[in-house]
């Protein structure tokens, strides 16, 4: 099974490449299957794993930004992988 996690910050106003640098800086205990980072409007980040795990599986996950670079708490979602499309 494929389990992905997302994190989205939003970075305090004109930080967002600051806290972009700083999520692709964390480094996670175990190796992901997949990572990838985005960016858009409004200085928010968001960073995908994608793990080959049960959807209940103890994963890590990025930590908080130090309150001084985000304007709000993390949000994180989990999903379960129902299909891969090839596009």
């Amino acid at each position: 099974m494929t389990v992905a996690l997302m994190w989205e910050a939003r970075a305090a106003e004109g930080r967002g490449e600051e806290l972009l640098a700083w999520a692709r800086a964390q480094e996670l205990a175990v190796e992901p299957v997949r990572r990838e980072s985005f960016r858009a409007p409004q200085d928010r980040v968001l960073v995908i794993t994608w793990w080959d795990a049960g959807y209940d599986a103890v994963l890590p996950e990025l930590p908080e930004p130090d309150g001084e670079l985000v304007t709000r708490g993390v949000h994180r979602w989990r999903f379960e992988s129902v299909a891969v499309d090839q596009g």
